[in-house]
């Protein structure tokens, strides 16, 4: 039986929508509600170096960018963790992309729209059923009058993948399939034998996935990348612990909750020192570890003496 990485940790999304363009011109045609007759048909990745670092921790959030046949630019990031700047983050780098394209003197209608595409490992909004968000610059009196130049695409993965709320995509069930096949691809999983004999682009992007397919020096960067991603959850929900225990201890009696917190604090500092231990058994610098958690530099050196 087959065994699978998961698509959508750095080094395999990477692989498959960075290094095969026709995979990723499948991908977007399917995603982005384009206008009839200006489907994708060819792109050109930009170069890696054009590709910034992200403050909020390398191995959370994965970029690949190009350029199609008509000019307009994409930009696909598949972020792990959810943080509440993403969406500000996907505008930013969208806006910098459209204000790029111009040199000093150049005309304004040399300009081509931007696509930003978001697909996010989470539940941004809980309360909807919904989990596909498209926004565009319109005019708040006639949400038909539209400024073009940008749209962005937000997707969440944890939510329940299916046509419905899909109506306004040409290719509505390849746009489920290959959101099923980030989603449900690992281990000994992927999507059905059926749904793949129909698409060649998602047979060979299943392909990709095989652990077969990797060398010994990119699966140990692959478990680097998913133990990183663990320890920055982990962090994260510990934070929301935290946050909920000082809630409920404020109302308790102070003697009480001040043995609580001394208790709970006294924790937290172990449990920051395995996880230290840990990513510097994964040989992880102290920089990248500092980069990660946001554990101050001086505490990891403590940590490691």
């Amino acid at each position: 039986m087959s065994r699978y990485l998961d698509p959508r940790v750095d080094l395999v999304f990477k692989k498959i929508f960075g290094e095969h363009p026709d995979l990723l011109i499948s991908f977007l045609n399917a995603l982005i509600p384009l206008p009839k007759g200006k489907e994708i048909s060819r792109i050109d990745y930009f170069p890696a170096e054009l590709v910034p670092n992200t403050p909020l921790g390398k191995d959370s959030i994965v970029d690949v960018r190009c350029v199609d046949n008509f000019g307009r630019q994409f930009i696909v990031e598949m972020q792990m963790l959810w943080t509440s700047s993403f969406r500000s983050r996907m505008v930013f780098n969208s806006s910098k992309a459209y204000v790029k394209q111009l040199t000093v003197g150049e005309p304004y209608d040399m300009l081509e729209p931007v696509y930003g595409i978001g697909i996010v490992n989470a539940k941004i909004f809980p309360e909807k059923e919904q989990f596909y968000h498209h926004y565009k610059v319109i005019n708040v009196e006639d949400s038909e009058d539209i400024i073009e130049d940008l749209e962005f695409i937000l997707v969440e993965l944890e939510k329940d993948i299916k046509l419905k709320g899909l109506t306004k995509l040409q290719h509505k069930q390849l746009a489920v399939l290959w959101l099923r096949f980030l989603k449900e691809t690992k281990g000994d999983r992927t999507i059905g034998a059926s749904e793949l004999s129909q698409h060649a682009e998602l047979q060979k992007a299943v392909s990709i996935c095989e652990v077969g397919s990797y060398t010994d020096a990119e699966l140990f960067l692959y478990e680097r990348n998913s133990d990183a991603i663990s320890t920055e959850k982990t962090l994260q929900n510990e934070t929301r612990r935290e946050a909920l225990e000082e809630g409920r201890a404020e109302g308790r009696v102070e003697g009480e909750a001040k043995g609580r917190i001394e208790g709970r604090v006294e924790g937290i500092v172990e449990g920051r020192a395995e996880i230290v231990l840990k990513m510097w058994q994964k040989l992880q610098s102290i920089e990248e570890i500092h980069a990660l958690t946001d554990i101050p530099m001086a505490t990891i050196e403590e940590i490691l003496k």
